[in-house]
């Protein structure tokens, strides 16, 4: 067991005065104290922003060489992890092994409680040792309260193995040490539900991911301007989005527009390659290879036609 065992002094645990008579509270009283309350998740982001900002630049460096982010959790930071990770391959056409989610318990820890496989220190451990890690990985340490067994022990099994390491947590430097290359810390303070770290501490911990992800992918070339050029055309959303990228970035009719993204085997950024610059599949296929998937690298080699 870790050493970390009294957490009642933790930020993360303390109770919250400002919700003493919460059972008592009518419905409306009751969102209107949870509002006001989540508005510090927007101050705690403020707060760490140069610790996210170290954390996007580490991190795409480390994955435009080939290397991965891993965020490892339990229970509810677990969850929040693996949901990040599953949601980058839609948005951002990345590799499903580019970021990865790993969760105390697995897969079904997903859907049912585990909490009690969180002070597993030798389980976190374990987890690492699969992965065959590198030094141009990136492990993410998720733990609202930064004493979750498994997380420790996974992040001191990614440091001995050399990968990279950030932790995210929600409790002040002077309560928890966290050995980490960026040590995160979104201080949201007291729950409204003493301890329940899946309200605000969820929160910010979720819109840190957000930003810590999107930032990466932003960085490695995924988005031209705002618009989400590696989008998977995978449904019938996806579908209309990646024509109105076309035709809002190019002034094509929808149908013309249609025609460029087929012609492109339904990837965005090679069609708007292939429209500004006269290149055909094979010329753009290699030309974006060159930068490495970024767009206005590639775009800023050749003649356009824009």
């Amino acid at each position: 067991m870790e050493e970390l065992e009294v957490r009642g002094h933790l930020l993360t645990e303390q109770v919250n005065p400002r919700s003493e008579n919460l059972d008592q509270l009518s419905s409306l009283e009751l969102v209107k104290l949870f509002n006001e309350e989540d508005a510090k998740t927007i101050a705690a982001i403020a707060e760490a922003s140069v610790t996210l900002a170290q954390a996007i630049d580490m991190t795409s460096a480390a994955l435009r060489q080939g290397g991965r982010m891993l965020y490892v959790g339990a229970g509810t930071s677990g969850r929040l992890g693996v949901l990040d990770a599953a949601e980058c391959p839609p948005t951002f056409c990345s590799a499903p092994e580019k970021v990865q989610g790993i969760i105390a318990g697995g897969a079904g820890a997903l859907v049912r409680s585990s909490e009690d496989l969180e002070d597993k220190r030798e389980d976190g451990e374990e987890a690492i040792a699969t992965l065959t890690l590198t030094n141009l990985d990136v492990v993410v340490g998720i733990s609202a309260g930064g004493t979750t067994a498994f997380v420790r022990g996974a992040m001191a099994a990614a440091k001995a193995r050399g990968a990279s390491t950030i932790s995210i947590s929600c409790v002040p430097v002077e309560q928890v040490s966290i050995a980490a290359d960026v040590d995160i810390r979104l201080l949201t303070g007291p729950e409204l539900l003493a301890g329940s770290t899946r309200l605000k501490a969820g929160t910010a911990t979720k819109m840190a991911l957000n930003i810590l992800s999107t930032g990466v992918m932003v960085k490695l070339g995924k988005v031209y301007g705002n618009r989400m050029v590696d989008v998977a055309v995978t449904n019938r959303k996806l579908h209309d989005r990646a024509l109105r990228i076309l035709q809002d970035l190019t002034s094509l009719n929808r149908n013309d527009a249609g025609y460029l993204l087929e012609r492109s085997g339904r990837r965005v950024k090679l069609a708007l390659l292939m429209h500004w610059t006269g290149l055909d599949v094979a010329e753009g296929d290699r030309l974006l290879a060159k930068y490495q998937g970024n767009l206005r690298a590639a775009l800023q080699t050749t003649t356009t036609k824009k």
